[in-house]
């Protein structure tokens, strides 16, 4: 496994069972506020949340690696490493989805639950594989994310009721890096089919999506359902492609009932 030149940044919060949270594209793990606060519960006990920032994102480097989510997802294995962890529910949102799927087929053996929220198993169409392509060439040239505000990207990202959240998102896009989004949009690009991993994989999991995603459709979410041992569904009401940050309630409640089924299986 190739190493980042520094350790990636982590946020952590709480003692429990081992939660690895994975953020969306482009954000950073300060996206996860919501469950790093409220997952562990009063006492601190019911998880340990780990939100890493992802390569070039937040406080991690980016490093020198060819665009790859393999290498985010065994990034991933190295922080388990580090923290004395064994095996962790591993999850993640839009991107970071795709990351936790890397994982889920890298590392299996690590893995005691899968959260897929926001996101999709199936492989990019041509004319997403070509905008991500005219992006990451865009903003290399520009050697700037102003292309992502100018196309107001926060509003393809959150649901109709969210509004009140788009100066929030647009700041945390607008602290992206450049040559951070163009080798994610790269990575994101290159990735394959992942559906035929999940009817193998033999831990409790669970798949979110917001009613009103327009990025990763209900239909998506229920493609990956439908291919797991061992999966629940939840649809938020009313949340788009953010649900973590725009319906944390009913987020949350979804987690712990996956961190719940993983404890039970445990036993």
């Amino acid at each position: 496994m190739n190493r980042l030149p520094t350790a990636p940044a982590v946020r952590e919060s709480g003692t429990g069972t081992p939660l690895v949270l994975l953020h969306a594209f482009p954000l950073a793990a300060s996206m996860w506020s919501a469950q790093l606060d409220g997952l562990p519960g009063s006492g601190g006990g019911d998880a340990r949340v780990l939100a890493p920032d992802q390569r070039g994102f937040g406080g991690t480097g980016l490093g020198d690696d060819d665009p790859s989510l393999d290498l985010v997802a065994d990034d991933v294995a190295l922080l388990l490493d580090a923290a004395g962890i064994d095996r962790a529910v591993v999850g993640g949102l839009s991107m970071g989805g795709y990351v936790a799927l890397a994982f889920a087929r890298r590392h299996p053996e690590r893995l005691a639950g899968l959260l897929l929220a926001d996101t999709k198993a199936t492989a990019d169409t041509d004319a997403a594989r070509a905008n991500r392509e005219r992006i990451a060439t865009v903003v290399l040239a520009r050697d700037s994310v102003r292309l992502l505000a100018d196309e107001r990207m926060e509003d393809s990202l959150l649901g109709p009721d969210s509004g009140h959240l788009a100066e929030r998102v647009r700041g945390m896009i607008a602290e992206s890096a450049p040559k951070a989004v163009a080798w994610a949009q790269r990575a994101m690009a290159a990735r394959g089919d992942t559906l035929d991993v999940l009817p193998g994989l033999a831990v409790p999991a669970a798949v979110v999506v917001g009613a009103q995603d327009r990025v990763t459709p209900l239909a998506e979410a229920e493609l990956m359902a439908g291919a797991l041992r061992d999966a629940e569904l939840t649809v938020i009401p009313g949340a788009g492609h953010l649900s973590a940050i725009e319906a944390p309630g009913a987020f949350n409640a979804a987690v712990r009932a996956l961190l719940a089924r993983v404890d039970g299986a445990a036993r």
